[in-house]
């Protein structure tokens, strides 16, 4: 089987690539420099010349407070990209799995989110990144759209590392405790990716590591686990201030996972242990 993975250079294209390889598969990594996802001949050039049994479409604009200001790009990166790749694919007809968020919810209450939920997302961001979920949609038979949240790996920026940084230099740090969420390993979800990729069980998951938390108990687990002395100080969305409006609740149902086959990944605190230790 070949696959082509968008977005090599981030965190979870680069896992992703790796899991492929690592399996025996054909993997054909591409970012900005081979396929500007924007630019529909250049995606169908590159999807052509390739020829892939599927599409892994992990590249996306994820700056969440930047795309309030950049509207146009944000849009062109999260909503015509997985569009024209889902019409290369519909050419070639190769299946497509599609990279989602938890953003796409308009993430109150204190219910698991379940991948058939009313979608009203609140940013620039969510909004696009559901607008991109529907062209996927609307194009493709062959798809799997995988939601996911509070991703962190070895390649590229993440919670745990800006965390890490900070405390360098810092003696006090300040994090949200009224957002909740499920931290994901891109090392584990890569895994469930590529077993989803090769079977015909399309449609809507949600993918994250299980249990959840609060960012502030994140961050006091990623100082525990990392063996660093840091004050973590529990503030609230209010007093943090962002530019952009974050789900307050991204708790994920990761249920449809097992209904059709697949594994749940691991805790996200056996995870973060496995990746504070790769870190080190």
């Amino acid at each position: 089987m070949k696959v082509l993975v968008t977005g090599v250079k981030g965190q979870l294209g680069h896992d992703v690539v790796n899991e492929l390889t690592g399996r025996g598969l054909e993997a054909v990594g591409v970012d900005i420099d081979e396929m500007d996802i924007t630019d529909r001949a250049s995606v169908d050039k590159v999807i052509g010349q390739v020829s892939p049994d599927a599409v892994i479409h992990c590249a996306a604009y994820t700056a969440v407070d930047a795309a309030e200001e950049n509207q146009e790009l944000c849009r062109r990166v999260n909503v015509e990209g997985p569009r024209n790749i889902a019409m290369a694919c519909r050419a070639l007809d190769i299946k497509m799995l599609q990279i989602s968020t938890d953003y796409v919810f308009e993430g109150s209450g204190d219910n698991f989110w379940k991948p058939e939920d009313v979608c009203v997302p609140q940013s620039v961001y969510g909004r696009t990144k559901y607008e991109g979920e529907l062209a996927v949609r609307e194009l493709l038979d062959k798809y799997f759209v995988v939601r996911i949240a509070w991703a962190f790996g070895i390649n590229g920026k993440n919670f745990v590392k800006t965390m890490l940084k900070l405390a360098e230099t810092h003696d006090t740090i300040r994090v949200v405790n009224d957002q909740f969420g499920s931290p994901t390993y891109t090392y584990d979800l890569a895994r469930l990716l590529v077993d989803m990729i090769q079977t015909e069980k399309y449609g809507i998951y949600h993918a994250t590591n299980e249990g959840t938390c609060s960012w502030y108990e994140f961050a006091c687990a990623i100082f525990r686990e990392a063996g660093v002395k840091v004050n973590v100080v529990p503030v609230t969305t209010a007093e943090y201030g962002a530019k952009a409006k974050r789900p307050a609740n991204s708790r994920m149902d990761n249920g449809k996972l097992e209904e059709n086959g697949f594994r749940r990944l691991p805790p996200w605190q056996d995870a973060l242990a496995r990746y504070i230790a790769q870190l080190q």
